[in-house]
């Protein structure tokens, strides 16, 4: 499996405030971007899994509603995730 315990605890060691703390916006956005990344490289050898790019276009609507609830809530977080991701809209 390309995501394993540890590497979501360090995902979110990194980008949440704490490994047990997997409810913060910026863990979870810093984890769909990982998972994004994945199917994305997925989708390049195998352009024709339809499950798997429906599955990708979920995922970038939960981030997008994620950093949309983050502009809203504080700007100054959602630069910084963003920044820090590389995210751009």
């Amino acid at each position: 499996m390309y995501l394993t315990k540890e590497k979501k605890a360090d995902i979110f060691t990194e980008h949440g405030k704490s490994a047990t703390n997997t409810g913060s916006a910026e863990g979870q956005i810093a984890l769909f971007t990982f998972r994004i990344n994945h199917l994305t490289g997925h989708l390049k050898k195998n352009h024709k899994d339809f499950n798997t790019e429906r599955s990708l276009v979920k995922l970038v609507g939960k981030r997008r509603s994620l950093l949309d609830y983050l502009i809203k809530k504080d700007i100054l977080r959602y630069r910084a995730i963003v920044k820090e991701l590389g995210l751009r809209k």
